[in-house]
């Protein structure tokens, strides 16, 4: 086995404590990385206080990981030692499912195996990136391009292709409107890849306090939400609208919002039900749609793009000893836009 320091949330609602985790042997086709740099995104925090149900505990989150390979297993073929690497949300998958031989192994059949908070096929519960080294199948592990800081690269691993992911799928690019509901860790990234993409991009927030960001990432518009006029205005304006909050949304006045067969694309995942009045939808032939992270291959296609398209993730570093107060403050929305622990301090 391999030790590694951790920072570990003991209890549901518990604050994070440091720790010792032990890691598997590194097998036959594992690698062991040396995590640098870990992003704290708020599903972390959603889990570790149970608000999407029973939880796994002592648990340590953290799924956007940004390291340097230092050992591999004997039949790995695709790093080598000094490799510069991510892991995502998930560290394996069933393989075998039509979901899984498509490239689409966030959506496994039989449940693809989270990063933490999961039961690895070894029946042992996963542990994350809060800590100082991981052990993780090399078709589980992606690439961090040269052109990318390890630091900055981090949060892309989630929150990168959680926008990426449906942003291609429902075509944002030349000549589409494209509106991100929500300026935080997933939506910043959004307006970046949307823009990049070549969409006309337009941020709405619950109010202007983050305007001149949006403009300066990207946006060619912001509107306040909190504000009637922004729903009268921008009726029928929008091909594709991402929603990344993870509060409860009125998803009929948003889907006002959008254009004849255009589509509300859900990213965030509230802890409670939303209603939904179904002729929201079938009046102009709209589509309200999910999306949940992205298969290996296209975590790699994004990364590759947003190196080439300069785009890393603005952040806030901070030492393993800031992680309950970076808690607290995500959950007043006092970042921007990610926190990201140098794991050196765990």
């Amino acid at each position: 086995m391999t030790t590694a320091a951790a920072y570990a949330a003991p209890a549901p609602k518990a604050p994070l404590e440091r720790t010792t985790i032990e890691r598997r042997e590194v097998g036959e086709f594992d690698v062991l990385i040396d995590i640098k740099f870990a992003g704290i995104c708020h599903s972390d925090i959603h889990q570790a206080q149970e608000g999407w149900g029973e939880a796994i505990f002592p648990m340590v989150p953290g799924h956007e990981i940004a390291g340097v390979v230092s050992e591999v297993g004997p039949g790995v073929t695709k790093f080598a030692v000094g490799d510069r690497v991510g892991v995502g949300c998930m560290v394996d998958s069933c393989r075998e499912c039509e979901n899984c031989k498509a490239g689409r192994e966030q959506y496994c059949v039989q449940g693809n195996v989270p990063t933490y908070n999961g039961i690895g096929k070894d029946g042992e519960p996963t542990y994350g990136g809060y800590a100082q080294n991981v052990v993780v199948d090399e078709n589980f592990v992606v690439r961090i391009p040269d052109g990318l800081s390890l630091d900055v690269a981090a949060p892309l691993l989630c929150a990168g292709i959680t926008l990426y992911s449906p942003l291609r799928r429902f075509g944002a690019g030349p000549g589409k409107k494209v509106a991100i509901v929500g300026l935080g860790g997933l939506g910043h990234m959004g307006v970046k890849i949307a823009h990049a993409l070549g969409a006309e991009v337009t941020v709405l927030s619950q109010s202007l306090r983050k305007q001149e960001d949006g403009l300066r990432l990207g946006a060619d518009h912001y509107y306040a939400t909190s504000d009637p006029k922004t729903f009268e205005e921008l009726a029928g304006t929008f091909d594709l609208i991402v929603s990344t909050v993870s509060a409860p949304l009125d998803f009929n006045a948003y889907l006002s919002l959008l254009k004849t067969e255009g589509t509300l694309a859900n990213v965030g995942a509230p802890e409670e039900p939303v209603s939904l009045n179904l002729f929201s939808v079938i009046g102009g032939g709209k589509t309200l749609a999910g999306s949940m992270i992205g298969g290996i291959a296209e975590t790699q296609e994004m990364l590759d793009f947003c190196a080439e398209h300069g785009l890393g993730a603005e952040i806030e570093l901070i030492r393993g000893d800031q992680i309950n107060e970076a808690y607290e403050r995500v959950q007043a929305s006092d970042v921007r836009y990610r926190f990201v622990i140098d794991t050196a301090t765990i």
